[in-house]
C-alpha cells in the first residue's frame, strides 16, 4: 500500500473520495516582445484596465468569503488589494513599459518574478508566506492581460465533486469553487498557517498540504481518498478500501450527531474526576462556536488577527472593546489572552521585519513585545480595562527567561497606575502566566511556576523545539509527534512543577484536541485543557467514556517507554477498552506514513 500512499500535512479535517482534478493554476507563459514607442501609452492603459478588473475580482472574492466563511477570513484578501494599490510596485511595472518598451504582461511578469524571488530568499517567513498572495494576484493580472479565461473546476466526469490537486493553493482558488463541486483540496506547497488552509478549515473542506512531489503521481480523473485529518492521500483505492473509508466516515458522522448532544453535559470521567475544557479562539467567529460547544471559558485568545489587513497597530480602545466582548460572552468564566505572538511567520504590515536566517528561533513573541514596550503597554492597558468586567488573564508566549516574566509584571504595574491616574475604569492588577513551549521553559518550570499565576503548555512549539522538527515541513511530518518519550517526560515535569506551588497547569496546544493524547494528558495529571471549539464535543465525550485510574496507569507505563511506537501501543491498548479507536483515531507511528491508520480502517 505504501507505494500508493502520499503523505503530507493535514490542515483541514475530513474525508474526500472522488476523482482527482489537477489544476495547473500557475503563471502563464509570456512572450518576449517589445512594442513601438507610439504603443507605450496603449500598454499603460491595458495595464490599468487589467488592474481595475482584477481589483473587482478580488473584492468579489472577499465578499464571497465574508458570506461563506466570515468577515475576519475575508480580510485575507485585503493584503492582495493592498498589493494592487502599491504605487512602488505598480510604478516599477510602468517604468519597465516606458523605459524598455515592454508589453504590459511582460513588464508585470518581470516585476512579479523579481519581487517573488526577493521574498522567497528573505529570512522572514512572513514574506515567504506572502508569495502565495503575490502568486494569486500575478495569475489573475497576467491571465487578464493575455485574455485567458480564469480556470474553473466543476464536477468530475461522473458528476461527483472532485478532489483538486495543485502546486500552490491560493486563497482565491480556495473560495472560487462551491462546496458541491469540490470534495477536497491538496497541494504540494503550504502548511497549516497558510491563508488557504485557514479558509479551507472555515469552509469545512478537507485539505492536505505539503504533498512533496505529489503532482508527479497524480493523473486527472484518478480515483483518490483524501484524509484531511491525518494528511494522507491514497491513490487508486480498491472497492474494499473505498467501502471501508465510507463506512468509517459514516460512523464518524453518526458519532458527530451524538457529540452534538454533549454541550450541556459536564466533562466528568466514569470515576468522578472533573475536567475543565476551554476553547482556543483564533478569530472572532470562534467565539460563538466555543459558546455553542459549551466551552468552560477561553484558554487561548490569540490576538494576531487584530492585525490582519492593517498597516497600523490597533488602538487601546479597539482592543479593549474586543476583550470586553469576549468577557461578556463568557461571564463568570476565565478568559486567557495571549500577548502578541509576532515574528516567525506573523509579522503584520505595521512592522518591517528584520532579515533573519532562522526567524522561528529569532526575534518573535515576548521578545518583540518587550522590545516595543509602547505597543505591549497598550495591549496590557486594554486587558486591564476588560478585567474590570470579568476574569481575564495575560499569557506570555515563547518565554525562556524568568526576567521576561518580571519585566512584564513591571509593565502591568505601570499600566495600572497610569489608568488609575487618568480615572479610567480598569483592574488594578492582572494575573500573568507563562506559555510553556520551549525546552528552556520546561526545564525551568519550577522557577517559572514560582513567578507566575498560571502555566499553560503550548504543545505545538514544545514538540517542535524539543525534537528539532519543523512542524510545517512535510518531509519531517512523520517525526513530528507529541507522543515522543522526550515530550511526554517534559509534560510530566511541567505538571509536577505546577502542583508543587499550587498551580493547575493547562494545555492549549493541538495535542489536547486528539482523543488519544487527551487520554494521556489526563493520566499525566492535567485537569484543564483548551482546544479548538470544533474539538470540544469529541474531547468532552472522550472524558466521559474513560476512568482516571486507567489513564494514570497508562501514563505511568508510557513514561517507561523508550520509543514512540511503544507509547502508541500502550495508549491504544488502554483506550481500546473504552472507545472504538477507528472512530476517534489511532496513533500514527513514525515511519508508517499513515499506513497503520489506513490498515485499521480497511479492516473495519
Amino acid at each position: 500500500m505504501t507505494d500508493r500512499l502520499l503523505r503530507g500535512i493535514g490542515v483541514s479535517p475530513g474525508l474526500a473520495i472522488g476523482p482527482a482534478r489537477v489544476v495547473h493554476w500557475e503563471l502563464p507563459k509570456v512572450e518576449e516582445r517589445v512594442v513601438a514607442p507610439e504603443e507605450v501609452e496603449r500598454e499603460l492603459a491595458r495595464l490599468q484596465e487589467a488592474i481595475a478588473e482584477v481589483q473587482a475580482m478580488v473584492r468579489d472574492l472577499r465578499d464571497r468569503t465574508a458570506r461563506r466563511a466570515g468577515p475576519e477570513e475575508a480580510k485575507i484578501f485585503d493584503a492582495q488589494l493592498l498589493m494592487l494599490e502599491d504605487q512602488e510596485f505598480l510604478g516599477g511595472v510602468e517604468r519597465l513599459i516606458r523605459d524598455n518598451q515592454l508589453t504590459a504582461e511582460r513588464a508585470f511578469e518581470f516585476k512579479t518574478l523579481e519581487l517573488r524571488m526577493l521574498w522567497a530568499q528573505s529570512g522572514s517567513a512572513h514574506l515567504r508566506q506572502r508569495t502565495a498572495d503575490l502568486a494569486g494576484i500575478a495569475l489573475r493580472v497576467l491571465h487578464q492581460l493575455l485574455g485567458h479565461p480564469v480556470a474553473e473546476v466543476l464536477h468530475g466526469g461522473d458528476g461527483r465533486p472532485v478532489v483538486v490537486f495543485t502546486r500552490q493553493l491560493t486563497p482565491g482558488l480556495t473560495v472560487q469553487f462551491e462546496r458541491e463541486h469540490v470534495g477536497g483540496f491538496a497541494s504540494e506547497e503550504g502548511t497549516r498557517i497558510a491563508h488557504a488552509a485557514i479558509l479551507a478549515r472555515s469552509l469545512g473542506i478537507p485539505c492536505v498540504m505539503g504533498l512533496v512531489g505529489g503532482l508527479d503521481r497524480i493523473e486527472d480523473g484518478m480515483e483518490v481518498i483524501l484524509n484531511g485529518t491525518d494528511g494522507t492521500v491514497l491513490l487508486e483505492p480498491g472497492e474494499s478500501e473505498i467501502a471501508a473509508a465510507r463506512h468509517i466516515e459514516g460512523r464518524r458522522r453518526r458519532l458527530a450527531e451524538t457529540l452534538a448532544d454533549t454541550a450541556g453535559q459536564p466533562a466528568v470521567t466514569l470515576d468522578g474526576a472533573r475536567m475543565t475544557l476551554r476553547g482556543n479562539v483564533d478569530l472572532p467567529e470562534d467565539l460563538e462556536s466555543a459558546v455553542q460547544h459549551g466551552a468552560d471559558g477561553v484558554g487561548l485568545l490569540r490576538t494576531e488577527f487584530l492585525l490582519l489587513g492593517r498597516t497600523a497597530m490597533p488602538s487601546e480602545d479597539e482592543q479593549a472593546a474586543f476583550f470586553r466582548r469576549v468577557v461578556d460572552r463568557f461571564a463568570g468564566r476565565t478568559v486567557v489572552v495571549r500577548s502578541y505572538d509576532l515574528g516567525g511567520d506573523k509579522f503584520p504590515a505595521a512592522f518591517r521585519p528584520p532579515r533573519e536566517a532562522n526567524p522561528f528561533l529569532g526575534w518573535r513573541a515576548i521578545r518583540v513585545c518587550l522590545d516595543f514596550p509602547d505597543i505591549f503597554r497598550t495591549q496590557i492597558r486594554a486587558i486591564l480595562r476588560a478585567r474590570a468586567h470579568g476574569d481575564v488573564c495575560l499569557m506570555l508566549p515563547l518565554v525562556t527567561q524568568v526576567e521576561e516574566i518580571e519585566r512584564t509584571r513591571e509593565l502591568v504595574s505601570e499600566a495600572a497606575e497610569s489608568l488609575t491616574r487618568l480615572g479610567v475604569e480598569a483592574a488594578d492588577t492582572l494575573p500573568v502566566g507563562v506559555m510553556i513551549e520551549t525546552p528552556a521553559a520546561a526545564i525551568l518550570a519550577d522557577q517559572m511556576a514560582e513567578r507566575s499565576d498560571f502555566l499553560s503548555v503550548g504543545t505545538n512549539d514544545l514538540t517542535q523545539y524539543t525534537l528539532a522538527v519543523d512542524r510545517g515541513n512535510a518531509r519531517l511530518a512523520e517525526r513530528f509527534t507529541p507522543l515522543h518519550p522526550a515530550v511526554v517526560r517534559m509534560l510530566r515535569r511541567i505538571v509536577e512543577a505546577g502542583h508543587r506551588v499550587g498551580l493547575e497547569p493547562s494545555v492549549c496546544g493541538e495535542m489536547a484536541s486528539d482523543p488519544m493524547s487527551t487520554f494521556l494528558l489526563m493520566g499525566l495529571g492535567y485537569r484543564v485543557l483548551s482546544v479548538a471549539p470544533r474539538a470540544l464535543p469529541l474531547v468532552r465525550w472522550l472524558v466521559r467514556q474513560v476512568d482516571l485510574v486507567t489513564a494514570e496507569r497508562a501514563a505511568d507505563a508510557v513514561l517507561a517507554c523508550s520509543t514512540t511506537r511503544d507509547t502508541v501501543a500502550v495508549l491504544e491498548e488502554a483506550l481500546a477498552k473504552h472507545v472504538d479507536l477507528d472512530l476517534v483515531g489511532r496513533g500514527r507511528l513514525p515511519g508508517d506514513s499513515g499506513t497503520a491508520t489506513l490498515k485499521a480502517q480497511t479492516q473495519g
